[in-house]
């Protein structure tokens, strides 16, 4: 009974420290390659996709100077 335990035990440890069993990238390196370029082009775009959906890279449109908001 002790040793079915430990090798519970020691199974759950290995898991832990192993991390998910369905690999994310390609195990052939010229795959893997172009996989992480993909995903790297893509976060690097996240920046201006925030400032897109906020609106923040739009011109502003205040005027620098007062005006008196009636007809000339």
């Amino acid at each position: 009974m002790r040793k079915l335990a430990a090798f519970v035990l020691l199974a759950a440890l290995c898991g832990i420290q192993i991390g998910c069993v369905v690999p994310i990238y390609s195990s052939q390196p010229d795959v893997r390659t172009k996989q992480l370029i993909y995903v790297s082009e893509g976060l690097r775009h996240i920046n201006d996709i925030w400032e897109r959906i906020w609106g923040l890279d739009t011109p502003d449109f205040a005027t620098p100077y007062r005006t008196h908001g009636g007809v000339i």
